[in-house]
């Protein structure tokens, strides 16, 4: 482990407790908070696995950098098995304390502890930009590795493009050593390491708090005005 990535697991360490209030204090300015941003991608990931698999109640299903797991009492219970893997330990054994039903593994940023083709589903929700760039084609070759055949993958990350994320990211203190990437970045990587069907949709430029609110925000997901975005791929 680098000294870049010792960094982040020393930040992510020291936030395991806070990391809420953290995140809360640096989005006040909203007027909402994490648990919101949470639910809202939590119920992206349950629509695109519906979408993709029809039925999800027998997906084996990896977070990668999970952190201390705030996303899983929300998409654990819609998928057959749910595992978490990070590069913090402390956050690991807080994710694990509170979630006794998922399976978590901590490692070393580089190959990911379980064998090909494990899983159907593979997600990361901003954790790219803590990835040092020369070490992202490596991240997203291992999440295409870990997948079976036809299996989907979901990149959830900050929009670069958008001031307001901006704001949030520059006040938020782990994210203080963060390199955004753009949408077409992200898109490059997968494609580059040999996923397919690979497509990006900009979310959050409206506060997509329900089915209702999430239909009228993907009217808007081809224009790069979300706070965030996400890109999907599948495994050939």
């Amino acid at each position: 482990m680098d000294s870049m990535q010792k960094k982040t697991v020393d930040a992510f360490d020291h936030y395991r407790e806070t990391y809420s209030a953290t995140v809360n204090s640096a989005v006040s300015f909203t007027g909402l908070d994490v648990d919101f941003f949470t639910r809202v991608k939590a119920d992206y990931i349950s629509d695109l696995a519906v979408a993709t698999f029809k039925s999800t109640d027998k997906l084996n299903v990896l977070d990668i950098g999970c952190g201390v797991g705030n996303f899983h009492s929300l998409v654990g219970p819609k998928f057959g098995s749910l595992h978490g893997v990070d590069v913090s330990p402390a956050s690991i054994e807080k994710a694990q304390a509170t979630h006794p039903n998922v399976s978590y593994r901590s490692y070393e940023g580089h190959r990911l502890p379980y064998d090909d083709h494990s899983f159907d589903l593979t997600f990361t929700i901003c954790v790219m930009h803590h990835v040092p760039p020369r070490d992202r084609s490596g991240f997203v070759s291992e999440m295409l590795r870990v997948l079976r055949p036809g299996g989907l993958a979901l990149v959830f990350e900050h929009n670069p493009k958008n001031p307001l994320t901006m704001r949030a990211v520059n006040n938020c203190p782990f994210d203080e050593d963060a390199v955004l990437l753009p949408s077409a970045e992200t898109i490059d990587l997968l494609r580059a390491a040999g996923f397919a069907s690979v497509q990006s949709r900009f979310i959050l430029t409206l506060p997509a708090a329900n089915s209702a609110l999430r239909a009228v925000d993907r009217l808007f997901s081809l224009i790069p005005l979300g706070a965030q975005y996400y890109v999907s791929a599948r495994r050939p």
